[in-house]
């Protein structure tokens, strides 16, 4: 087996029949990768994140669903954002890809802001979600100490895209600094050097201002108005704040379980790739679809 901390982004989608498209959703020409066929499932990254993040996802979940992830407004090779986006703006978007798509109603799986976003669009338009995994989510807590440390990291990286600072925000995502490989850096170097991205960045990072955070939290009504089928995962050294929140947003969503992953960051699905996939699997096969 490939080691995980060094394999690629070619070979994690080799073998698999995968695409790239852009679609023009509303204000936002969006970069989609998809994979696969039959049930969809879409994977939504976090803030300052790109399609890359589930290169290792895509082929392995597309042997069972229709796979999707696709660059958030002012990510990626989406629109750069001209003003800022807080997450109502995310789940318009998600929902405009999904209809863009022919995707009535799909699973899905989101981490930190992903997460967040999918929370947020499973209360409010339950009949579109099947199932959902909520990955290091976003939208629960206001902490200044962590908020600061992401602003400052991406920031730093959007202003001046050099190796040191691309390094140093992604090994803040990660439990072994070994995961983050040179092509990582020089993928997300490629990407962040793009004319116009500081400033998009500065947009997409209102959501770490206390004032702007807050009043996008996710409250106890919207958790506890979800129907769908629901895991909450967390890892043994994720920055964004400790267990003990995954497993209170658990509580606060009915029905919902928890997981806990083992040697990972906030990017379980790249550091623990193998782990990761086989919970989604798992997950759905245990949870099978009802009636809309």
């Amino acid at each position: 087996m490939t080691d995980a901390r060094i394999a690629s982004v070619w070979v994690g989608l080799m073998g698999s029949t995968f695409s790239q498209s852009f679609r023009q959703v509303g204000e936002w020409n969006t970069r989609i990768v998809e994979a696969g066929s039959g049930e969809p499932l879409l994977l939504l990254h976090g803030t300052g994140g790109h399609c890359e993040a589930y290169s290792r996802n895509l082929a392995p979940l597309s042997d069972r669903f229709r796979t999707v992830t696709f660059d958030f407004a002012g990510h990626g090779y989406t629109t750069h954002a001209p003003r800022d986006l807080e997450i109502d703006d995310y789940v318009d978007q998600t929902l405009g890809v999904m209809d863009a798509l022919g995707i009535e109603r799909t699973n899905l799986s989101g981490e930190s802001l992903g997460g967040w976003v999918a929370a947020r669009l499973a209360a409010h338009h339950p009949e579109r979600v099947a199932r959902m995994i909520l990955n290091t989510p976003g939208g629960t807590l206001v902490n200044p100490a962590v908020m600061d440390r992401i602003r400052t990291l991406s920031q730093a990286a959007a202003d001046d895209p050099s190796e040191e600072r691309i390094r140093a925000r992604l090994e803040w995502l990660m439990a072994d600094p070994a995961s983050v490989t040179d092509e990582l850096v020089d993928i997300r170097r490629t990407l962040y050097s793009r004319p116009g991205f500081a400033q998009s960045m500065r947009h997409l990072l209102c959501l770490q201002d206390v004032d702007v955070r807050t009043r996008n939290l996710l409250t106890d009504d919207e958790l506890a108005s979800i129907t769908a089928p629901t895991m909450v995962v967390w890892t043994s050294n994720d920055p964004s704040g400790p267990a003990a929140e995954g497993r209170a947003i658990r509580e606060r969503i009915p029905g919902a379980t928890f997981h806990f992953i083992d040697g990972a960051g906030h990017w379980p699905q790249w550091e623990q790739a193998d782990a990761f996939n086989d919970l989604h699997l798992s997950f759905m096969e245990t949870h099978p679809l009802g009636d809309k």
